[in-house]
């Protein structure tokens, strides 16, 4: 049943915000970059569009930093906004299918001094296919692109389009970040096809990285084994997906 009440919405975005800070601090979370730097830097000092898929939501929360992610004007994605004020991050309305346009506009005008963030196949899919705002965006703005991967070594799947996952409480979360994708200033309708399509082709890249190295952690793999069919991030072997792999690796405890 959807929430249309505004003020049941604030109560149960109250409630499951307070649950959530709660769930979190159970997870452990273990963050990989390509480019071998750590993310996310201080956006003082230099700032990205980190793209991931809308099943992956709910683990960039586990990472404190100052960014602002675009959530989709529906009933839904109020509750999910109010939720999101309730943790700390700063939200920009819009998406990529309901106006968009304004959701972008609001980053631009109000994502100075942080990092932005989108779910590029959201709200309603199709899943894990990268619509054209995150391009747009990045042309706009001129802040590269980093892809990112989500694994889980336990979570829960809804049986929505996006499958969307709610990791197990004490489990455990890994990231994979490409490389940085810069767009130009100025792209036409063919650059901008191909940007998506990279943008599209290295995000699901790091996701099979990502989850190959859950499986993994999961013990589903020998220690130092490469999973069959490993992802390639940024044109080389997915080394992300074995444990002791070159690249900067980070550690998240509550």
């Amino acid at each position: 049943m959807k929430l249309r009440s505004p003020w049941l919405i604030r109560i149960v975005a109250w409630v499951m915000g307070g649950m959530l800070r709660l769930w979190l601090r159970t997870l452990r979370v273990h963050v990989r970059s390509a480019d071998g730097r750590r993310h996310p830097p201080d956006p003082a000092a230099e700032r990205f569009i980190y793209a991931f898929w809308h099943e992956s939501l709910l683990a960039p929360a586990k990472i404190r930093t100052r960014a602002q992610i675009m959530i989709s004007q529906s009933a839904d994605g109020e509750l999910i906004a109010q939720i999101c004020h309730r943790l700390g991050i700063g939200v920009a309305r819009g998406s990529s299918s309901r106006d968009g346009a304004q959701g972008l506009l609001d980053m631009l005008r109000d994502g100075s001094g942080q990092h932005l963030a989108l779910t590029p196949d959201g709200p309603r899919g199709p899943r894990r296919r990268v619509q054209a705002g995150v391009v747009l965006l990045a042309s706009c703005t001129g802040l590269p692109i980093v892809p990112v991967g989500v694994g889980y070594t336990r979570a829960w799947r809804a049986r929505s389009w996006d499958r969307f996952a709610v990791p197990w409480p004490f489990s455990t979360v890994v990231g994979v970040l490409g490389e940085p994708i810069a767009v130009a200033g100025q792209v036409d309708r063919n650059g901008m096809e191909q940007t998506r399509v990279r943008v599209e082709t290295m995000l699901c890249e790091a996701t099979q990285a990502a989850e190959c190295w859950a499986r993994q952690l999961a013990g589903h793999k020998r220690e130092g084994e490469l999973a069959s069919g490993s992802a390639v991030i940024g044109g080389a072997a997915a080394r992300s997906c074995r444990p002791g792999a070159s690249g900067s690796e980070i550690t998240v405890r509550s």
